[in-house]
């Protein structure tokens, strides 16, 4: 009784890592007409000391259709492939993820916030040894909610060749039937600067923390993340 009594505590002890990477990537949003336009993405992340190796790729894209100047709908799909790994040492574990997004945007005299509320689904290949990936998928659903606030440090607001301020949260839930351990995900906390290049481009780069509970039973991961974005938001629509 008491071995059992020590096993199960020792089962129930917080395991916690902490690793350091970097994160870059590239957004566009361009706006064909009053109502349409598209969404594209690609990132890349380093796999630990925020240089070294990689762990994940993404590219996303989508379809927008504009509510109001302010308001908007996004559907689509994305690509991710996670590099090898603990697991699946020797080979890369790809990722299909339809999407959907309400994104709305609200002015406060000069100071911005965006916020959007993200759908997911995820089908990710199921992996039998290091060297061999199954023919299924696992499935799950994900809730996603991002808060982004922009704070300009021109008297002229967000204006070409200016900074700003960035603060940004974002939580994940999960849920579906094959989520058991962690139906909360991720949250990710992030403060930095943004330039802005000109009306349409800027880059918004600093630091994001970044707490995740996995898939095993009382296991959490802590992420020090240095985070480089550019953004191109672009308005082709006829003058």
């Amino acid at each position: 009784m008491l071995l059992f009594s020590l096993y199960t505590k020792a089962q129930q002890v917080k395991q916690t890592e902490t690793i350091s990477r970097s994160w870059i990537g590239y957004f566009n949003q361009t706006r064909f007409s009053n109502k349409w336009g598209i969404w594209a993405e690609a990132q890349l992340r380093t796999k630990e000391d925020f240089v070294e190796g990689l762990s994940q790729g993404l590219v996303r894209a989508g379809l927008t259709y504009y509510i109001s100047d302010a308001a908007k709908l996004t559907a689509g799909y994305a690509y991710v492939n996670d590099f090898p790994a603990s697991g699946h040492r020797n080979i890369s574990v790809p990722e299909h993820r339809p999407w959907q997004q309400l994104q709305w945007h609200t002015k406060y005299g000069h100071k911005r916030m965006m916020q959007w509320f993200r759908l997911e689904q995820r089908f990710k290949r199921r992996v039998k040894n290091d060297d061999e990936l199954s023919e299924d998928y696992v499935f799950t659903w994900r809730a996603r909610y991002n808060f982004w606030y922009d704070i300009p440090l021109s008297k002229k607001g967000i204006v070409a060749n200016s900074w700003s301020v960035i603060l940004n949260d974002e939580v994940h839930i999960n849920f579906g039937k094959n989520i058991v351990h962690n139906y909360f995900d991720q949250n990710r906390l992030f403060v930095g600067f943004k330039y802005q290049f000109t009306e349409n481009t800027n880059l918004q780069f600093g630091y994001m923390y970044l707490f995740q509970q996995l898939s095993v039973p009382n296991s959490y991961r802590n992420t020090n993340t240095v985070r480089a974005y550019f953004f191109q938001n672009i308005d082709a629509r006829r003058k």
